[in-house]
């Protein structure tokens, strides 16, 4: 790490936030980059805020004990999490089944659109909207149901935890109470025993099912069925299964990706090289135009709290911040990615800034919002903020990576980017502050903007590289060579990328497929601005799953 400090600056347009800031600097510093807060190793160090979740809605027996038998109920009785409210306006919420899209269209979509070709194929037709009630049960089956529902998240928080002691990096956030945290890794589970009480969980979830009435339970139970079902996965490969690259992709994330062959990428390429002429790789000469916009190390603290400032400033125009949430920046080395958001709880979080390879100005306003503002930050503080506190669904107090939660997380936040600066903003923010700011010439034209703005039409390649070296088609040397051609790079961004799957594998499908899917959904019927963010509000603020989002 270069260096790690509290970002006050960028609290300009709020005071509070600033004092909020400043305050922090008199605590303990928070856990470092390579520690993860959910690790048994970590907690004495870094302790978890045990706001989140009150300690009264834990139930007071060890949930990870417990044994779930298909036909009889083994689960405690309900933590005490408050009931499940309606919507804004009073109205019943949408019902979402499994394989299924449940959420409603969006308000003025016209109905009947194509799917794009680009996106996985629509799950099967639902009724049409609005959803009609659900089938009358029992009260009293439907009451047992819902507390069942309430043990089962909370025996899946604890499962999660306890994975995560298999596995480095499979807990990506743990908010939740420092005692179920304790209790979880202070003596965790096998593998083979943590895939039994996950296989258990999943057939729990399954028998409840018809007797849940309220449709936000319905909701609730197919999100914990679908993360359920990536943690079976996850267990099933730290315990020797391989599966296909889609097919990993389906099993972790929700979604199996169509991929392009690579070949479909060249009309790109043709229109990348009429913007950069002359002699010589087209991926050196896009490289060497785009090294004229690097960022002197000396400078990069002011044009990040500059940038995030800027990504704040749109995203608090639009959605009500949580009270107090504040985060701290960070520039690290030796890493896969160019930049990772660790969310601490109570609305704060901890931003890195991968420093390995110069860092170009468009990477600034990139990573502010995909890592900040409207993105990671701001999705995991709206978690906190409604489901955790304002539900009470412990479940959300913890964030197994390799999970659906993943795909919606990338999706909204490489979405973000586009949404806050839509159009001539983006280049207007960078040429007249972000640039001055880095002791960056500006360009005379637009060259430089139309360049970045074709390079994303390559986007997709890096998922058909990914699965071809996964499943074992190229080798890895093979893997960089194709990085560079169509992703433009140079050999050492190329073997970044390379390196960034070799560790992550198919999570890689999050970014560009996770941006269709949202973008598609969310610019359904070419909704006014207000409209698309009153709907990217709504993805990152209630339960969502990836087939949620796709078209029907």
């Amino acid at each position: 790490m270069l260096t790690a400090s509290t970002l006050s600056g960028c609290y300009a347009l709020d005071p509070e936030m600033k004092r909020t800031v400043e305050a922090r600097k008199t605590q303990d510093s928070p856990v470092g980059p390579e520690r993860n807060p959910a690790l048994p190793d970590t907690a004495a160090k870094a302790p978890v805020p045990e706001a989140a979740v009150p300690e009264a809605a834990v139930p007071e027996v060890d949930v990870r004990r417990v044994e779930v038998v298909r036909g009889m109920t083994a689960l405690p009785p309900p933590s005490g999490a408050p009931a499940a409210r309606p919507d804004a306006n009073g109205e019943e919420r949408a019902t979402i089944i499994p394989g299924l899209t449940a959420l409603p269209p969006p308000s003025g979509s016209a109905p009947g659109l194509p799917a794009s070709p680009d996106l996985p194929p629509p799950p099967a037709p639902a009724a049409d909207w609005p959803v009609r009630s659900a089938a009358t049960v029992d009260p009293a089956a439907a009451t047992l149901a819902g507390q069942t529902v309430d043990a089962i998240a909370t025996a899946y928080v604890s499962l999660s935890l306890e994975i995560g002691t298999h596995e480095k990096g499979y807990i990506d956030a743990y908010y939740g109470p420092q005692s179920l945290l304790d209790a979880s890794t202070a003596a965790p589970r096998d593998q083979k025993a943590l895939l039994v009480s996950t296989r258990q969980l999943i057939a729990k979830l399954e028998e409840i099912a018809p007797d849940l009435s309220d449709p936000i339970e319905r909701q609730r139970r197919a999100f914990l069925a679908a993360q359920l079902r990536a943690a079976e996965t996850r267990l099933m490969m730290m315990g020797g299964a391989r599966f296909s690259f889609a097919e990993e992709a389906e099993r972790l994330f929700g979604v199996r990706p169509v991929l392009k062959p690579l070949k479909s990428y060249d009309a790109a390429l043709t229109t990348v090289d009429a913007l950069v002429p002359g002699e010589g790789a087209l991926a050196t000469r896009v490289e060497a135009y785009l090294d004229r916009f690097t960022i002197p190390k000396d400078r990069l603290q002011g044009v990040f709290e500059a940038a995030i400032a800027r990504c704040r400033g749109r995203t608090v125009a639009h959605v009500a911040l949580a009270p107090g949430d504040s985060f701290e920046l960070q520039f690290v080395t030796g890493k896969s990615w160019s930049g990772y958001n660790y969310y601490q709880g109570g609305y704060h979080s901890i931003i890195q800034v991968n420093t390995d390879l110069p860092i170009r100005l468009s990477r600034a306003l990139d990573l502010g919002c995909h890592e900040g503002y409207p993105g990671h930050h701001l999705l995991n503080m709206k978690l906190e903020e409604q489901m955790v506190k304002g539900r009470g669904w412990i479940e959300y107090s913890v964030y197994p990576l390799y999970s659906p939660q993943s795909l919606i997380a990338e999706g909204t936040a490489n979405y973000g980017i586009d949404l806050a600066f839509p159009g001539q903003t983006r280049p207007d923010t960078e040429r007249d502050v972000l640039m001055p700011l880095a002791g960056i010439e500006p360009p005379s034209d637009d060259r430089y903007w139309q360049l970045l703005d074709a390079m994303k039409a390559l986007t997709g390649a890096r998922l058909t590289i990914a699965q071809q070296y996964l499943d074992g088609v190229i080798d890895r040397a093979t893997a960089v060579q194709l990085t560079e051609k169509y992703l433009l790079v140079s050999p050492a961004r190329a073997e970044q990328s390379v390196s960034f799957t070799d560790q992550y594998r198919s999570y890689v499908i999050n970014y560009g497929l996770g941006e269709e899917i949202v973008r598609a959904y969310i610019e359904r019927g070419a909704p006014d601005r207000d409209e698309i963010w009153r709907r990217f509000a709504l993805i990152i603020g209630e339960p969502t799953l990836p087939s949620d989002l796709l078209a029907r």
